[in-house]
């Protein structure tokens, strides 16, 4: 009986510790995910309502863990980690994998490239995705990929002097990743790359001339206002940037159906509702910059506008020729754009604009 009774006691007891909405059968898929980026700036807290909106959706069945930065694996080794089964889950950029595979940096952001919802186009109902997840699947990686969090055009950078011409870039000290880095390599700049931590003590000190990191936002957290009066625009080098959700493959395969489909609806969410973050707050802080923080909100020249797409041609082009991949992927982004771009020239502006057709 007094076993009996203890089998009882330890049956009941199990049945409280099951999470809230599942039932004692099912089996809870908790998923370890490391994020590239802090959680706690501006827009980053869009990957909690994702976890939690994810948990929500299957009534508990799948759970979300986020860890900071280098908490479980370096912010640059995510997706490898996700690849060999040592987290099930993480977010990162694919620009980060672009000195493996150069196509990379495409799925983050093109200079010149698309806007917002033309990218969100591309990705979804063109062919994005599927190139994307070709790129991990040829490259070896055993990964599930998504586009997750989209983030509208960046600011131009932030610069110590005024920006008149191109002919300004040369043997400035610059940080620029990525495409636009090169194209700025190319008009004559000295390009680096730092983590976003080092970017204000570096403008600060006098070690860099000038910065670009991402859209006035996050920009506005770092507090780069205080180091650099010359905001420029458009971000002609990022004007959209995605970034990526990825899951081991074999964690993907066995989640059921429901759980699959729950991810992908909670991605897809959190996609749009970081653009209207977005979109809701720029305005206020770029008032708040000029008026309240001296800033001046600069726009480039359309000449100097016209030479660095002309430079990014350039670069296209002599990447193109040494990546196949790259070229494949260039030539679809741009296939798809100019496309796009008899609507965007003849309905986007409230004010008609001089269009080709």
């Amino acid at each position: 009986m007094k076993k009996t009774a203890l089998v009882l006691l330890i049956a009941v007891l199990a049945l409280f510790m099951v999470p809230y909405g599942a039932s004692a059968g099912d089996k809870i898929v908790r998923l370890k995910m490391p994020s590239a980026i802090p959680t706690k700036l501006p827009l980053m807290e869009n990957l909690h309502w994702f976890a939690k909106q994810v948990e929500l959706i299957t009534n508990g069945s799948v759970l979300i863990k986020i860890y900071e930065p280098g908490a479980l694996v370096p912010p640059f080794e995510i997706q490898e980690a996700v690849s060999a089964a040592q987290v099930e889950a993480g977010w990162s950029g694919t620009i980060y994998m672009s000195g493996k595979m150069p196509a990379a940096s495409l799925f983050t952001s093109m200079p010149f490239g698309p806007n917002v919802t033309e990218f969100f186009g591309w990705y979804y109902f063109g062919n994005g995705t599927k190139l994307m997840q070709e790129m991990y699947d040829t490259n070896g990686f055993n990964v599930k990929v998504w586009p997750m969090l989209f983030i509208p055009t960046e600011s131009g950078g932030w610069f110590n002097k005024k920006v008149e011409s191109v002919e300004d870039f040369k043997g400035m000290r610059l940080r620029w990743p990525g495409l636009g880095g090169k194209v700025l390599s190319k008009l004559g700049a000295s390009v680096s790359t730092i983590p976003g931590g080092e970017i204000f003590p570096a403008l600060e000190k006098g070690a860099l001339d000038g910065s670009e990191f991402s859209n006035p936002i996050l920009d506005n957290a770092l507090g780069f206002w205080k180091v650099a009066k010359y905001n420029y625009f458009p971000g002609w080098h990022q004007t959209c940037t995605a970034m990526e959700f990825m899951i081991n493959k074999k964690v993907w395969a066995a989640m059921s159906p429901t759980e699959q489909a729950a991810i992908e609806t909670a991605i897809m969410a959190s996609n749009l509702r970081g653009v209207a973050l977005v979109e809701a707050g720029v305005g206020k802080i770029l008032k708040a910059n000029k008026e309240e923080r001296g800033v001046q909100n600069m726009l480039y020249s359309k000449a100097t506008l016209l030479a660095l797409r002309a430079t990014w041609e350039e670069v296209a082009k002599e990447e193109s020729a040494k990546d196949a991949f790259f070229k494949k992927v260039y030539d679809d982004l741009t296939a798809f754009m100019n496309d796009y771009q008899i609507w965007e020239c003849h309905s986007y502006p409230a004010l008609p604009m001089e269009c080709d057709y």
